[in-house]
């Protein structure tokens, strides 16, 4: 589904140069769900604003299923992003003047499709908050608006979800509770994407890439007794 190669991210701050992504290779396969994690500055979210086409590379080569994305106008990458990618985000980014339901139809009204609420209501029941539908973000707790936020990025049926922090801003049974969701939308098929910084939460992908200074530096993929002994380190 992705293939990515020497992909790079330059910011220019003042007289010096950043170099958010240097010369990054990587492919993720339709299905998988893999956790992109490493410290604060390594390059993960950056990666995840060019897989999710909400930037642009500096240089190098970006295939989503087949697609020269590095090439595409604006045009093409909203497309591409209302129609292919699902985004959760640490912070909800809900709006808060309308109910759970109107949030999560936003996605459909963007992609011009007719009857929204039927399938908002749907998704909204997928995430286990159907009895939620009428009430503004306001009167929801942080996990119940992290559901919603969930809803709208499955609402179009993407076939790749990008989810950064998605349990920074919840308790750890919270968290858990997002994570159960992530797990069986990935047993539903979806390929997963998720940026993380706590080892915990990587964990519990199938694969881990680590980043530092703007590169891969490891990448590797989860057996039953490797994924223990990482949460057990991070406990």
């Amino acid at each position: 589904m992705i293939e990515v190669r020497e992909l790079r991210k330059y910011y220019e701050m003042g007289d010096s140069v950043v170099h958010a992504l240097d010369g990054v290779d990587l492919d993720i396969a339709a299905g998988e769900f893999v956790s992109i994690t490493g410290a604060s500055g390594s390059g993960k979210s950056t990666m995840m604003h060019l897989l999710g086409c909400l930037d642009r590379p500096t240089s190098g080569r970006y295939h989503f299923k087949g697609q020269a994305i590095n090439t595409f106008n604006a045009k093409q990458l909203a497309r591409i992003r209302s129609q292919e990618i699902g985004f959760v985000f640490q912070t909800f980014n809900l709006i808060n003047r309308t109910t759970a339901l109107d949030n999560v139809t936003i996605p459909l009204i963007y992609a011009r499709v007719n009857n929204v609420r039927k399938p908002a209501a749907a998704a909204l029941e997928r995430v286990g908050l159907a009895a939620r539908a009428s009430h503004k973000p306001s009167e929801l707790s942080g996990g119940e608006r992290q559901r919603v936020a969930i809803a709208r990025a499955i609402v179009n049926n993407p076939s790749l979800i990008l989810a950064d922090e998605p349990t920074g801003n919840l308790d750890t049974k919270t968290g858990n509770q997002i994570m159960d969701i992530f797990r069986q939308l990935h047993a539903d098929g979806v390929t997963i994407v998720l940026v993380t910084h706590e080892t915990y939460v990587a964990a519990q992908a199938e694969r881990i890439i680590r980043m530092r200074d703007g590169k891969i530096v490891d990448d590797r993929r989860l057996d039953d007794d490797s994924r223990r002994k990482l949460i057990e380190q991070a406990a």
